[in-house]
């Protein structure tokens, strides 16, 4: 680990479910302080691995490490992947974000003027101060996704885990999400991330790559190789032309209205604006 004391340390680590493995033996860090990209094709082990960062999930075997759930601690904010919510559910915006306190209140804690302060800060953040009287029933999905990364937000939290933020979303949710990515770090937190797009993984400081086990860890120059990435995601899904890498993955392809990322290139080749 060179780029900085690990956040977390993984050593011979197996997980899954039940009798089914989903990851299997690796090992790997995750730098302190940085943004680390997780990839890997649609059922590589992406959430499984955020799962077992998060406490959420025992190894079958190995062991991994996270100081920020050390000696009972839980400094950890995981925002998961999916926005849906129950639509008859009378819940305005400001009561989820609130929610992020109740892991250090309690669920009968009283909140004070700190705890509204930290749900007041992470609504700015995010950019949905506005919102906070809407139902959540009412936001579109872009919106819904701004308000559970700012309920993550609102959380004391030393390590933020993202579960694929940036998949399928409006243009000015992905700016504020990635205003919020880069904000963590000027605070000293580590920030660590699943995505399906190869360009957000290049602008990461570090990168995991997985296909049911870790294929290689290390920056984005070390990991997203035409050798790395065939072994991960296979010939029938990973094709080269003209210096550019193409992903014939479903998660690549875009959809009318969404958020749409750039073409994932190789490192060396030229960058450009073209579309997946």
């Amino acid at each position: 680990m060179h780029l900085s004391e690990a956040a977390i340390s993984a050593s011979d680590l197996v997980l899954g479910y039940g009798a089914t493995v989903a990851l299997s033996r690796s090992t790997f860090e995750v730098p302190a302080g940085r943004v680390t990209a997780i990839i890997g094709p649609n059922g590589s082990g992406k959430s499984t691995v955020l799962n077992a960062i998060a406490g959420l999930l025992e190894p079958m075997s190995g062991s991994i490490d996270v100081p920020a759930r050390a000696n009972g601690s839980h400094r950890i904010s995981y925002v998961l992947q999916t926005t849906k919510v129950n639509d008859a559910l009378p819940i305005s915006v400001r009561e989820v974000v609130t929610m992020g306190r109740y892991a250090s209140a309690g669920g009968y804690g009283r909140l004070g003027p700190e705890d509204r302060a930290a749900v007041a800060g992470a609504m700015k953040r995010t950019g949905i101060s506005g919102l906070a009287g809407r139902r959540l029933q009412h936001l579109s999905g872009g919106q819904r996704q701004r308000v559970f990364v700012a309920q993550g937000l609102a959380q004391d939290h030393d390590l933020l885990l993202l579960d694929e933020p940036l998949t399928g979303i409006d243009l000015p949710t992905a700016q504020a999400i990635d205003a919020v990515i880069h904000d963590e770090l000027t605070r000293g937190c580590t920030v660590v991330l699943t995505t399906h797009d190869l360009s957000e993984a290049r602008v990461a400081d570090y990168v995991v790559l997985l296909s049911g086990r870790v294929v290689a860890a290390g920056t984005p120059d070390e990991v997203v190789t035409t050798e790395h990435l065939a072994a991960a995601y296979g010939p029938s899904l990973m094709h080269l032309e003209e210096g550019q890498i193409f992903l014939d993955d479903p998660a690549h392809q875009p959809v009318p209205g969404r958020h749409v990322h750039r073409r994932s290139v190789l490192p060396d080749a030229p960058e450009d604006d073209h579309l997946d």
